[in-house]
Protein backbone atom coordinates (compact mmCIF):
# COMPACT_ATOMS: atom_id res chain seq x y z
CA UNK A 1 0.00 0.00 0.00
CA UNK A 2 1.52 3.13 -0.84
CA UNK A 3 2.34 5.49 2.34
CA UNK A 4 2.10 9.56 1.63
CA UNK A 5 2.98 12.09 3.94
CA UNK A 6 1.65 15.94 3.47
CA UNK A 7 3.96 18.06 5.47
CA UNK A 8 2.08 21.94 6.26
CA UNK A 9 4.31 24.60 7.66
CA UNK A 10 1.76 27.42 8.11
CA UNK A 11 -2.21 27.76 8.95
CA UNK A 12 -2.46 28.05 5.32
CA UNK A 13 -0.93 25.04 4.43
CA UNK A 14 -2.84 23.13 7.55
CA UNK A 15 -5.72 24.16 5.52
CA UNK A 16 -4.87 22.40 2.15
CA UNK A 17 -3.81 19.48 4.05
CA UNK A 18 -7.01 18.89 5.81
CA UNK A 19 -8.61 19.35 2.02
CA UNK A 20 -6.36 16.47 0.38
CA UNK A 21 -7.28 14.15 3.38
CA UNK A 22 -11.04 14.81 3.28
CA UNK A 23 -10.73 13.13 -0.41
CA UNK A 24 -7.84 10.91 0.49
CA UNK A 25 -8.14 9.99 4.06
CA UNK A 26 -4.95 7.39 3.96
CA UNK A 27 -2.75 10.32 3.76
CA UNK A 28 -0.71 10.91 6.93
CA UNK A 29 -0.21 15.16 7.50
CA UNK A 30 3.08 16.55 9.57
CA UNK A 31 2.69 19.81 10.89
CA UNK A 32 4.95 21.84 13.48
CA UNK A 33 3.60 21.78 17.29
CA UNK A 34 3.26 25.48 16.74
CA UNK A 35 0.22 25.42 15.49
CA UNK A 36 -1.22 22.55 17.13
CA UNK A 37 -5.04 22.81 17.30
CA UNK A 38 -7.97 19.94 18.79
CA UNK A 39 -7.85 18.17 15.39
CA UNK A 40 -6.83 14.22 15.81
CA UNK A 41 -6.59 14.02 11.84
CA UNK A 42 -2.94 15.37 12.04
CA UNK A 43 0.50 14.60 13.49
CA UNK A 44 2.53 17.06 15.00
CA UNK A 45 5.98 17.53 15.36
CA UNK A 46 8.29 19.16 17.10
CA UNK A 47 11.65 18.63 15.69
CA UNK A 48 13.41 20.47 12.91
CA UNK A 49 11.14 20.30 9.44
CA UNK A 50 14.68 19.50 7.15
CA UNK A 51 14.94 16.74 10.04
CA UNK A 52 11.21 15.71 9.40
CA UNK A 53 11.34 15.52 5.74
CA UNK A 54 14.75 13.73 5.52
CA UNK A 55 12.72 10.72 7.95
CA UNK A 56 9.76 11.04 5.85
CA UNK A 57 11.90 10.77 2.77
CA UNK A 58 13.10 7.30 3.55
CA UNK A 59 10.26 5.89 5.37
CA UNK A 60 7.16 6.93 2.98
CA UNK A 61 6.12 6.47 -0.91
CA UNK A 62 5.15 10.00 -1.97
CA UNK A 63 5.83 13.09 -0.27
CA UNK A 64 3.51 16.37 -0.53
CA UNK A 65 5.17 19.35 0.73
CA UNK A 66 2.86 22.19 0.87
CA UNK A 67 5.76 25.04 0.78
CA UNK A 68 7.96 26.34 -1.44
CA UNK A 69 9.45 24.14 -4.21
CA UNK A 70 13.11 25.69 -3.27
CA UNK A 71 12.50 24.30 0.55
CA UNK A 72 11.63 21.27 -0.65
CA UNK A 73 14.40 20.86 -2.71
CA UNK A 74 17.19 21.73 -0.18
CA UNK A 75 15.19 19.36 2.48
CA UNK A 76 15.38 16.57 0.28
CA UNK A 77 18.73 16.79 -1.85
CA UNK A 78 20.86 14.70 0.54
CA UNK A 79 18.93 11.97 0.01
CA UNK A 80 18.51 11.57 -3.19
CA UNK A 81 19.92 8.28 -4.82
CA UNK A 82 17.90 7.30 -8.17
CA UNK A 83 14.82 7.59 -9.92
CA UNK A 84 14.32 3.83 -9.53
CA UNK A 85 14.16 3.99 -5.73
CA UNK A 86 13.47 7.84 -4.75
CA UNK A 87 9.72 8.76 -3.65
CA UNK A 88 7.83 10.93 -5.63
CA UNK A 89 7.85 14.24 -3.78
CA UNK A 90 5.08 17.09 -5.21
CA UNK A 91 5.33 20.80 -3.93
CA UNK A 92 2.49 23.15 -3.39
CA UNK A 93 2.52 26.79 -2.83
CA UNK A 94 0.52 28.54 0.04
CA UNK A 95 -2.20 29.14 -1.77
CA UNK A 96 -2.56 25.91 -3.47
CA UNK A 97 -2.39 28.05 -7.39
CA UNK A 98 0.02 25.44 -8.44
CA UNK A 99 0.95 21.24 -7.57
CA UNK A 100 4.16 20.92 -9.19
CA UNK A 101 5.97 17.77 -10.09
CA UNK A 102 9.26 17.85 -8.19
CA UNK A 103 10.62 14.03 -8.21
CA UNK A 104 10.11 11.01 -9.52
CA UNK A 105 7.52 12.42 -12.15
CA UNK A 106 7.28 8.53 -13.36
CA UNK A 107 8.51 6.03 -11.98
CA UNK A 108 7.74 7.32 -8.34
CA UNK A 109 4.58 8.66 -9.40
CA UNK A 110 4.78 12.21 -9.08
CA UNK A 111 3.07 13.02 -12.20
CA UNK A 112 -0.30 11.31 -11.61
CA UNK A 113 -0.10 12.68 -7.99
CA UNK A 114 0.37 16.06 -8.92
CA UNK A 115 -2.53 15.49 -11.24
CA UNK A 116 -4.73 14.47 -8.76
CA UNK A 117 -3.58 16.72 -5.80
CA UNK A 118 -4.12 19.71 -8.44
CA UNK A 119 -8.08 18.01 -9.29
CA UNK A 120 -8.78 17.79 -6.10
CA UNK A 121 -7.45 21.72 -4.94
CA UNK A 122 -8.96 22.92 -8.05
CA UNK A 123 -5.36 24.26 -8.88
CA UNK A 124 -2.66 24.12 -12.28
CA UNK A 125 -0.62 20.77 -12.32
CA UNK A 126 3.00 21.42 -13.55
CA UNK A 127 4.83 18.62 -15.41
CA UNK A 128 8.02 19.03 -16.70
CA UNK A 129 9.13 15.25 -17.71
CA UNK A 130 9.50 15.94 -21.60
CA UNK A 131 7.42 12.70 -22.08
CA UNK A 132 4.37 14.53 -21.16
CA UNK A 133 4.65 17.86 -22.38
CA UNK A 134 5.55 16.20 -25.49
CA UNK A 135 2.86 13.80 -25.51
CA UNK A 136 4.70 11.25 -26.23
CA UNK A 137 5.73 7.26 -24.90
CA UNK A 138 7.45 7.68 -21.58
CA UNK A 139 10.18 5.04 -21.56
CA UNK A 140 10.79 4.24 -18.51
CA UNK A 141 6.83 3.65 -17.88
CA UNK A 142 5.84 1.48 -20.93
CA UNK A 143 4.02 -2.18 -19.23
CA UNK A 144 4.68 -1.08 -15.60
CA UNK A 145 0.37 -1.43 -15.20
CA UNK A 146 0.50 -4.74 -15.92
CA UNK A 147 3.95 -5.80 -14.25
CA UNK A 148 6.25 -5.78 -17.16
CA UNK A 149 10.06 -5.23 -15.87
CA UNK A 150 12.77 -3.59 -17.86
CA UNK A 151 15.84 -5.80 -18.37
CA UNK A 152 18.40 -2.97 -19.44
CA UNK A 153 17.96 0.06 -17.36
CA UNK A 154 20.70 1.72 -17.90
CA UNK A 155 19.42 2.51 -21.89
CA UNK A 156 16.45 3.90 -20.63
CA UNK A 157 17.96 7.71 -20.29
CA UNK A 158 19.54 7.19 -23.90
CA UNK A 159 16.37 5.75 -25.86
CA UNK A 160 14.35 8.56 -23.51
CA UNK A 161 16.25 11.44 -25.14
CA UNK A 162 15.93 9.91 -28.65
CA UNK A 163 11.86 9.72 -28.04
CA UNK A 164 11.57 13.18 -26.84
CA UNK A 165 13.71 14.70 -29.82
CA UNK A 166 11.63 12.49 -32.40
CA UNK A 167 14.72 10.09 -33.89
CA UNK A 168 13.45 6.90 -35.81
CA UNK A 169 12.05 4.34 -32.98
CA UNK A 170 11.30 0.76 -33.91
CA UNK A 171 8.46 -0.84 -32.03
CA UNK A 172 8.67 -4.58 -31.65
CA UNK A 173 6.71 -6.74 -29.64
CA UNK A 174 5.53 -10.48 -29.72
CA UNK A 175 4.37 -10.67 -26.36
CA UNK A 176 1.97 -9.28 -23.52
CA UNK A 177 -0.97 -6.97 -23.05
CA UNK A 178 -1.46 -5.07 -26.32
CA UNK A 179 -3.25 -2.07 -24.81
CA UNK A 180 -0.08 -0.32 -23.09
CA UNK A 181 -0.44 2.45 -25.39
CA UNK A 182 -3.92 4.57 -26.41
CA UNK A 183 -4.59 6.91 -28.93
CA UNK A 184 -2.32 7.70 -31.96
CA UNK A 185 1.23 6.10 -32.00
CA UNK A 186 3.96 8.74 -32.26
CA UNK A 187 4.67 9.85 -35.48
CA UNK A 188 8.51 8.72 -34.78
CA UNK A 189 7.35 5.28 -34.11
CA UNK A 190 7.71 2.61 -36.07
CA UNK A 191 6.36 -0.82 -35.24
CA UNK A 192 8.44 -3.96 -37.36
CA UNK A 193 7.08 -7.10 -37.87
CA UNK A 194 10.70 -8.75 -37.42
CA UNK A 195 13.24 -8.11 -34.45
CA UNK A 196 15.70 -8.28 -37.33
CA UNK A 197 14.88 -4.88 -38.70
CA UNK A 198 15.37 -3.00 -35.30
CA UNK A 199 19.41 -3.78 -36.87
CA UNK A 200 18.70 -1.36 -39.81
CA UNK A 201 20.74 2.03 -39.54
CA UNK A 202 17.48 4.16 -39.79
CA UNK A 203 16.80 3.47 -36.38
CA UNK A 204 18.03 5.46 -33.63
CA UNK A 205 16.72 2.97 -30.83
CA UNK A 206 13.64 0.59 -30.43
CA UNK A 207 11.54 -0.45 -27.93
CA UNK A 208 11.34 -4.34 -27.67
CA UNK A 209 8.45 -6.48 -26.24
CA UNK A 210 9.67 -9.91 -25.61
CA UNK A 211 9.75 -13.45 -23.84
CA UNK A 212 12.69 -14.37 -25.89
CA UNK A 213 16.03 -13.89 -25.42
CA UNK A 214 17.36 -10.92 -27.13
CA UNK A 215 20.70 -10.70 -29.26
CA UNK A 216 23.36 -8.25 -28.28
CA UNK A 217 23.50 -5.85 -31.39
CA UNK A 218 19.30 -5.31 -30.61
CA UNK A 219 19.53 -4.96 -27.33
CA UNK A 220 22.49 -2.20 -27.11
CA UNK A 221 20.23 0.00 -28.90
CA UNK A 222 16.96 -0.91 -27.22
CA UNK A 223 15.38 -0.88 -23.98
CA UNK A 224 13.77 -4.28 -23.75
CA UNK A 225 10.76 -5.25 -22.06
CA UNK A 226 9.61 -8.52 -20.22
CA UNK A 227 6.03 -8.96 -19.76
CA UNK A 228 4.96 -11.98 -17.75
CA UNK A 229 3.62 -14.12 -20.59
CA UNK A 230 4.96 -17.53 -19.18
CA UNK A 231 3.97 -20.05 -17.50
CA UNK A 232 6.40 -22.65 -16.34
CA UNK A 233 4.58 -26.78 -15.43
CA UNK A 234 6.70 -28.57 -13.43
CA UNK A 235 6.38 -32.65 -12.61
CA UNK A 236 8.40 -33.76 -9.89
CA UNK A 237 8.63 -35.77 -6.61
CA UNK A 238 8.28 -35.02 -3.40
CA UNK A 239 12.17 -35.18 -3.00
CA UNK A 240 13.19 -33.33 -6.10
CA UNK A 241 15.75 -30.86 -5.32
CA UNK A 242 15.99 -27.46 -5.63
CA UNK A 243 19.14 -27.20 -7.64
CA UNK A 244 17.57 -29.99 -9.85
CA UNK A 245 14.58 -27.91 -10.68
CA UNK A 246 16.63 -25.27 -11.62
CA UNK A 247 19.31 -26.79 -13.83
CA UNK A 248 16.21 -28.20 -15.50
CA UNK A 249 14.30 -25.09 -16.15
CA UNK A 250 17.47 -22.82 -16.94
CA UNK A 251 18.13 -25.50 -19.43
CA UNK A 252 15.24 -25.32 -21.40
CA UNK A 253 14.94 -21.39 -21.30
CA UNK A 254 18.09 -21.37 -22.78
CA UNK A 255 17.59 -23.76 -25.27
CA UNK A 256 14.47 -22.65 -26.72
CA UNK A 257 15.49 -19.00 -25.79
CA UNK A 258 13.55 -18.04 -23.32
CA UNK A 259 13.65 -15.24 -20.80
CA UNK A 260 13.17 -16.34 -17.22
CA UNK A 261 12.40 -12.46 -16.42
CA UNK A 262 9.11 -13.06 -18.42
CA UNK A 263 7.89 -15.85 -15.92
CA UNK A 264 4.37 -15.06 -14.26
CA UNK A 265 4.42 -17.97 -12.20
CA UNK A 266 5.20 -21.90 -12.21
CA UNK A 267 2.77 -24.49 -11.43
CA UNK A 268 2.54 -27.76 -10.28
CA UNK A 269 1.01 -30.66 -8.52
CA UNK A 270 -0.52 -31.04 -5.26
CA UNK A 271 1.45 -33.92 -3.61
CA UNK A 272 -0.55 -33.16 0.29
CA UNK A 273 2.36 -31.22 1.51
CA UNK A 274 4.73 -28.78 0.48
CA UNK A 275 8.11 -29.82 -2.04
CA UNK A 276 10.66 -28.15 -0.51
CA UNK A 277 12.73 -28.26 -3.33
CA UNK A 278 10.08 -26.10 -5.00
CA UNK A 279 9.37 -24.20 -2.82
CA UNK A 280 12.99 -22.77 -2.48
CA UNK A 281 12.87 -22.50 -6.35
CA UNK A 282 9.91 -20.18 -6.12
CA UNK A 283 11.53 -17.88 -3.41
CA UNK A 284 14.88 -17.95 -4.99
CA UNK A 285 13.86 -16.39 -8.41
CA UNK A 286 10.64 -14.70 -6.56
CA UNK A 287 8.68 -16.34 -8.90
CA UNK A 288 4.66 -17.32 -7.69
CA UNK A 289 3.55 -20.92 -7.40
CA UNK A 290 0.72 -22.19 -8.40
CA UNK A 291 -0.97 -25.85 -6.79
CA UNK A 292 -3.22 -28.10 -8.79
CA UNK A 293 -5.01 -30.82 -7.61
CA UNK A 294 -4.39 -34.00 -9.63
CA UNK A 295 -8.43 -34.26 -9.82
CA UNK A 296 -7.93 -31.32 -12.26
CA UNK A 297 -5.11 -31.75 -14.17
CA UNK A 298 -6.23 -35.13 -14.94
CA UNK A 299 -9.53 -33.71 -17.05
CA UNK A 300 -6.85 -31.38 -19.15
CA UNK A 301 -6.41 -32.32 -22.60
CA UNK A 302 -2.31 -32.22 -23.16
CA UNK A 303 -0.28 -34.00 -26.32
CA UNK A 304 2.05 -35.70 -24.42
CA UNK A 305 -0.37 -37.54 -21.53
CA UNK A 306 1.94 -40.79 -20.07
CA UNK A 307 -0.06 -44.06 -18.67
CA UNK A 308 2.90 -44.54 -16.26
CA UNK A 309 2.20 -41.18 -14.65
CA UNK A 310 -1.97 -41.80 -14.92
CA UNK A 311 -0.88 -45.26 -13.45
CA UNK A 312 0.93 -43.83 -10.17
CA UNK A 313 -0.22 -40.21 -10.08
CA UNK A 314 -4.22 -40.17 -10.59
CA UNK A 315 -3.51 -37.98 -13.85
CA UNK A 316 -1.86 -38.57 -16.82
CA UNK A 317 0.18 -35.36 -17.00
CA UNK A 318 2.02 -33.01 -14.96
CA UNK A 319 3.73 -30.49 -16.15
CA UNK A 320 1.98 -29.96 -19.45
CA UNK A 321 -1.91 -29.58 -17.69
CA UNK A 322 -0.71 -27.38 -14.75
CA UNK A 323 0.98 -24.86 -17.38
CA UNK A 324 -1.87 -25.37 -19.66
CA UNK A 325 -4.83 -25.18 -17.05
CA UNK A 326 -2.64 -22.43 -15.35
CA UNK A 327 -2.08 -19.78 -18.30
CA UNK A 328 -4.97 -21.13 -20.47
CA UNK A 329 -2.50 -20.76 -23.18
CA UNK A 330 -0.83 -22.23 -25.92
CA UNK A 331 1.81 -25.00 -24.86
CA UNK A 332 5.36 -23.28 -26.62
CA UNK A 333 7.69 -26.18 -25.19
CA UNK A 334 5.59 -29.72 -24.27
CA UNK A 335 7.25 -31.49 -21.63
CA UNK A 336 11.20 -31.81 -21.39
CA UNK A 337 12.17 -34.99 -19.38
CA UNK A 338 15.38 -34.51 -16.53
CA UNK A 339 16.50 -37.65 -14.77
CA UNK A 340 15.42 -38.68 -12.41
CA UNK A 341 11.78 -37.36 -11.68
CA UNK A 342 11.53 -33.84 -13.18
CA UNK A 343 9.46 -32.51 -16.47
CA UNK A 344 8.77 -29.21 -17.73
CA UNK A 345 6.79 -27.77 -19.78
CA UNK A 346 5.88 -23.75 -20.77
CA UNK A 347 3.03 -21.98 -22.25
CA UNK A 348 2.58 -19.22 -23.68
CA UNK A 349 -0.38 -16.66 -21.93
CA UNK A 350 -3.00 -15.59 -24.57
CA UNK A 351 -4.53 -12.14 -23.71
CA UNK A 352 -6.07 -11.65 -26.49
CA UNK A 353 -9.26 -14.31 -26.34
CA UNK A 354 -11.86 -13.75 -24.09
CA UNK A 355 -11.18 -16.42 -21.62
CA UNK A 356 -7.56 -14.99 -20.71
Amino acid sequence: MTRTAVVAITKNGIEIARRIKARLPEVEIYVPAKHKDSGADIRWFSEQSTQLVAGLFKSHDALVCIFSLGAAIRMVAPYLVDKKTDPAVVAIDDRANYVISALSGHLGGANALARLLASILEAKPVITTAADVNETIAVDLVGREFGWTIENFENVTRVSALMVNEEKIALYQDAGERGWWTGQMPKNVTAVNSINEIKALEFKAALVITDKIVDADVAAKSVVYRPKSLVVGIGLHWDTRRDTIESGVMTVFLEKGLALASVRNIASVNRGAPVKGLDEFSVQHGIPLEIYEKADLAKVDVPNPSEAVAKFEGTASVSEAASILSSKGELIVPKQKFPPNLTVAVCKIDYYSPQA
